[in-house]
């Protein structure tokens, strides 16, 4: 005789069941994800954070429209839509306690690159709604009064390609591909297809709903820390709740899910020209600006030489480091370089430690493709390598009030 799973458990079982019919995903742990993330959605009244769900793919045909069905068809309150305005989402979401699950398909088509800036204060809605009590506030002309429109909603995306870098922190992120040949599922149909799929949100609904209660003082221990922390907690809040095995495989693909999106992370420019810049240093103490701009553009799988059409030059370096409160000032190196504009490693070391990945794991953050490390572009007789760096006292002249140091050929250095 074998025992039979707790109701939660067995609710989410034929949730898994129904999404692995019509939808072939990448992993298991994606397929928990799923049912884990549209259980939530009938918890909202529950959570401090709404999780949002990305469903993208490299190209057209992998499933990403489909699976965004299956999710209306069983996630709590949808609305579905493929291009609203921001101001009908603001309404959407503002009026009621009950508010919509937000159904986006297509939405390279709001944020992809031939968008540009267009839909700024969408993105901004959806950032704002992942955490409660963050209301936008607007004038009422006719009443003459402010308006505070709430903006907290559960809600997914499906498009091609990554979608915002701060939409994607705040997500679970399925990353969908083709079936195929061997890989079969069966066809969806909404008449046909639908009701069952409604039968199933409905009782979603009445398990999460009677227990609400606990679901609010859920305090669930998490494998993840911030933002992914916040992201996560409900989804394994709900998976607690279920019991069975759905503790451990919730925790599983939150891992899983969380360790593909951060390898997966395409860095700011800020970021990326940090994480170079120490790969640039080596094991010097100062460095001249001109020397690291140059390995900074030797590296080949930069973007550092064509950075802004003409390259990275010391203003844009400068502006890109200021936000870390990084400036570069007046270093006195040994001859031949002498005195020059340079940066100290001690006024990168805390900013490399706050906000830079492990040195071993750089690689994953540019682009999607493994980076190599930067190579220094001259040898170690080059001025500035081996140098103990010296600040310039105010009294003392500056680069430009000196003679240039001798070229490599003068000083007999290849």
């Amino acid at each position: 005789m074998t025992d039979t799973p707790p109701e939660g458990a067995a609710i989410l079982d034929r949730l898994h069941a129904i999404i692995t019919k019509y939808v072939v995903l990448p992993s298991p742990e994606a397929v928990d994800a799923v049912v884990l993330w549209i259980a939530a959605t009938h918890g909202q009244l529950a959570w401090a954070h709404a999780p949002r769900l990305v469903i993208r793919a490299p190209e057209k045909r992998c499933g990403k429209s489909r699976l965004l069905d299956v999710v209306e068809g069983t996630c709590c309150n949808p609305l579905m839509t493929v291009n609203a305005s921001t101001a009908a989402v603001y309404r959407s979401i503002g009026e009621g306690d009950h508010p919509p699950t937000v159904l986006l398909d297509e939405a390279d088509t709001i944020f992809g690159p031939k968008a540009g800036d267009a839909n700024e204060d969408l993105r901004g809605l959806l950032n704002a709604g992942h955490q409660r009590n963050r209301p936008t506030i607007r004038w009422n002309h006719q009443k003459q009064q402010l308006e505070r429109i709430g903006t907290f909603a559960m809600a997914a995306l499906a498009g091609i390609g990554a979608m915002p870098d701060t939409i994607e922190d705040r997500a679970v992120v399925v990353k969908m591909r083709r079936r195929a040949p061997n890989e079969k599922v069966s066809p969806y149909r909404q008449r046909r297809d639908g009701p069952a799929l409604r039968q199933l949100a409905n009782d979603l609904t009445e398990w999460l709903r009677g227990n609400l209660l606990d679901l609010e003082k859920a305090e669930p221990v998490m494998p993840l820390e911030d933002r992914a922390a916040d992201t996560w907690e409900p989804l394994i809040a709900v998976a607690d709740l279920a019991g069975g095995y759905w503790p451990e495989r919730g925790r599983h693909a939150a891992q899983a899910l969380t360790a593909a999106r951060e390898g997966d992370t395409e860095f700011s420019d800020r970021l990326r020209v940090l994480i170079d810049c120490r790969t640039a240093f080596g094991d010097l103490e100062a460095i001249p600006t001109s020397v690291l701009l140059d390995r900074l553009k030797a590296d080949p799988e930069s973007r550092w030489a064509e950075y802004g059409g003409t390259g990275l030059t010391a203003m844009k370096l400068g502006v890109l480091l200021k936000e870390y409160e990084i400036t570069s000032g007046n270093i006195r190196f040994p001859q031949p370089t002498g005195q020059a504009k340079g940066y100290q490693r001690a006024d990168f070391t805390d900013a490399w430690t706050r906000y830079c990945p492990p040195a071993d794991t750089v690689d994953q953050g540019r682009a999607g493709e493994p980076s190599q490390p930067s190579q220094p572009s001259q040898p170690s007789s080059t001025p500035g390598r081996h140098l103990k760096a010296v600040r310039l006292e105010p009294s003392q002249p500056t680069l430009d009030e000196m003679p240039p140091p001798p070229d490599a050929e003068a000083t007999g250095t290849a």
